[in-house]
């Protein structure tokens, strides 16, 4: 009788150490045989340049060097999830399949239908939370509904937050429990549709020191003063638990930042229209037609320093500053009063730490049309908030160093009547009159 294996299916979660549905997948009692199916469907929506391919064929990498050094190895399919399942549910003696919860909208339909064919099989489909503390339904208002702003939404995740609930899941222990197989090759990037070499992002994990001092440096983006784990989060490289239990220790703000990516998660959990405007009245703004503007502030050329050199940190790193990114998306909706919606895919496109929550969640909270966001009337000032942050203009003159000469171009656009004019046209969309504050 051939014996009955566990599939583990890895998605977001690219690691041994402390996963906690690969945990769960190996206490079930049966050889585990790990399996990463990439999507068709998310595929074609990727330039075949995409940079982070080569992060995601790198990271399997390393788990398949881990895997096959224990005599077991990691089964990548290149196929509709469906077809995929179909595949390995007829070449193995599958009982069950394990894998970590996404949260997204077509990931919920993907697992859905996933989990319906497997049924239709008599195998079972089962789901852990593991890239998020808290998930769904389990931090909300006393009367069940979800919080929709975010410091009262805080203030009970972090009441709740308990060394209970940071536990550490120890996977990796159990490398002798893989179903044991020869190793399968990784399809290549090339095969895949996809230019470039494997590159592994490292981990550079924050240090005392970084934490501590992360409330006063986090926003000068000159210095290194931020963690830059959002891609190992994104891909799920970093366990969000051990993250977080050094963050409870060392930096409480630090903390806030990993609640704000779970209240924007639980926010497109029970909100999953992300292309529309959060407050529905926002959808009525006449936003500017704008071609020039808009690849100008793409290509980091609008003539606002902070902005460009923040727009072209991003396309040579797929990184931008927490603090720039914020001023660069306020300029491009309200400044040249463009559509949110085409920056918020241009950072999708461009961010290696790209998550459609917190993506959309920051956009429509820079555009006032979101839950809890900006005041509409509020337009940040590039030239202040260069001040304020690089007052030295080290962060400006590292990525645009022609900034200060006739080579660098006039601003695209006037603040103040820049300002004027985005006040004007939200004022119309909203039937509001004249606020009050006035940037």
């Amino acid at each position: 009788m051939t014996t009955p294996i566990t599939l583990f299916w890895f998605r977001r979660d690219l690691r041994l150490h402390d996963n906690r549905g690969l945990y769960e997948a190996l206490r079930a009692g049966r050889p585990v045989l790990p399996v990463f199916i990439f999507d068709p469907l998310i595929l074609r929506q990727l330039e075949p340049d995409d940079r982070r391919m080569p992060l995601i064929h790198a990271a399997l990498s390393a788990l398949q060097q881990q895997l096959t050094a224990a005599g077991s190895t990691l089964d990548v399919r290149h196929a509709e999830p469906i077809a995929a399942f179909a595949e390995l549910t007829a070449r193995y003696p599958v009982e069950a399949v394990y894998t970590n919860t996404d949260y997204e909208p077509y990931a919920r339909s993907r697992d859905a239908a996933v989990a319906g064919f497997l049924a239709e099989k008599g195998i079972a489909f089962h789901a852990f939370k593991d890239g998020v503390l808290y998930e769904r339904d389990e931090v909300v208002k006393d009367d069940g509904k979800p919080y929709l702003v975010y410091t009262p939404y805080y203030k009970k995740w972090r009441a709740r937050l308990r060394a209970d609930d940071l536990p550490y899941f120890p996977s990796e222990e159990a490398l002798p429990y893989f179903y044991r197989s020869p190793e399968i090759p990784l399809p290549t990037l090339d095969t895949l549709g996809f230019t470039g070499a494997p590159t592994l992002l490292q981990v550079a994990w924050p240090g005392a020191g970084l934490l501590a001092a992360y409330h006063d440096t986090r926003d000068r983006p000159a210095v290194a003063g931020t963690s830059r784990l959002g891609p190992h989060l994104r891909f799920g490289t970093i366990s969000v638990r051990q993250l977080a239990r050094d963050a409870v220790t060392h930096s409480e703000t630090f903390l806030k930042e990993l609640c704000w990516r779970e209240f924007f998660m639980q926010l497109l959990w029970h909100y999953p229209n992300p292309g529309r405007a959060f407050k529905p009245e926002y959808d009525r703004i006449r936003w500017r037609d704008d071609e020039e503007g808009f690849s100008r502030w793409c290509a980091g050329r609008t003539g606002y320093p902070l902005v460009d050199a923040g727009m072209r940190e991003l396309a040579a790193t797929g990184f931008m500053h927490n603090r720039v990114r914020m001023v660069a998306a306020s300029f491009l909706c309200k400044h040249l009063l463009i559509d949110w919606r085409l920056g918020e895919a241009w950072f999708a496109q461009q961010l290696l730490d790209f998550e459609l929550a917190s993506n959309n969640g920051n956009w429509q909270w820079v555009a006032g049309c979101g839950c809890d966001a900006a005041p509409y009337f509020r337009v940040f000032n590039p030239e202040l908030q260069a001040k304020r942050f690089d007052p030295q203009e080290v962060y400006v003159k590292r990525w645009v160093p022609e900034y200060g000469t006739p080579d660098y171009p006039a601003p695209i656009v006037e603040h103040k009547l820049a300002t004027a004019r985005c006040i004007k046209a939200y004022q119309q969309a909203l039937g509001r009159a004249q606020p009050e504050l006035f940037p």
